[in-house]
């Protein structure tokens, strides 16, 4: 039979790891950029159309990589499930989050530089380089959850405490990707970017005015 030890109290001087691993996940929710302001009057038409084409997948992809995060926060207030459950549950939302920022690296790469902007080519190339980054980081956390030991409590325990250590370097990593987007969602970028139907709908599911953060 099974014991089904409540997760945070698995061992004794054990710190409820899970719980650190979700906080440390839980400021990358929406990678929310602070992009509000008007619209362009003017316009440009083919910078709209690369805005067109970021913000058109951008609400499925958010949906994904918050749902990712929900999802380990859950696991983190969860007293019942078994450390298999808890591997499992930690383990899709890490693979979701890998995939998730694969798909918004290729977005962004498929879309191209931002026509008529400054430097657009090597900030949207930056941009790519650490999403892709991020989304592998993400994928060797999926990797080192599935390899923990679940049939030992204590073992699982350590092991998981190691995976939420490594989250400070991948807190780091969004952080950088975090600031790239940033860069390259300014000016006139920016502008087009907030008068998309596709982005405007992003901001108001994470509760405040991002486009293509994730």
């Amino acid at each position: 039979m099974t014991c089904r030890v409540p997760w945070p109290r698995a061992t004794e001087g054990t710190k409820p790891v899970n719980k650190k691993l979700a906080v440390a996940l839980s400021g990358g929710a929406v990678l929310a950029l602070a992009l509000t302001g008007c619209t362009s009057d003017e316009g440009n038409k083919e910078l709209d159309a690369w805005a067109k084409k970021v913000c058109d997948a951008v609400p499925a992809q958010n949906a994904k990589i918050s749902a990712a995060y929900v999802e380990i926060t859950k696991a983190a207030k969860d007293t019942t499930s078994t450390p298999k459950e808890l591997q499992e549950a930690d383990s899709k939302a890490f693979q979701d989050l890998a995939d998730g920022y694969k798909a918004r690296a290729a977005l962004i790469s498929t879309a191209g530089a931002p026509p008529g902007i400054e430097n657009g080519a090597t900030v949207q190339k930056d941009v790519v380089k650490k999403l892709t980054a991020l989304s592998a980081a993400y994928a060797d956390l999926k990797t080192r959850v599935d390899k923990l030991d679940t049939k030992d409590q204590a073992k699982f325990a350590s092991g998981l405490k190691d995976v939420s250590a490594e989250m400070k370097q991948v807190e780091t990593q969004r952080q950088s990707a975090v600031k790239a987007l940033k860069q390259l969602e300014s000016g006139d970028t920016k502008k087009a970017l907030t008068s998309q139907e596709g982005c405007k709908q992003a901001a108001a599911a994470s509760g405040a005015a991002g486009t293509t953060g994730g």
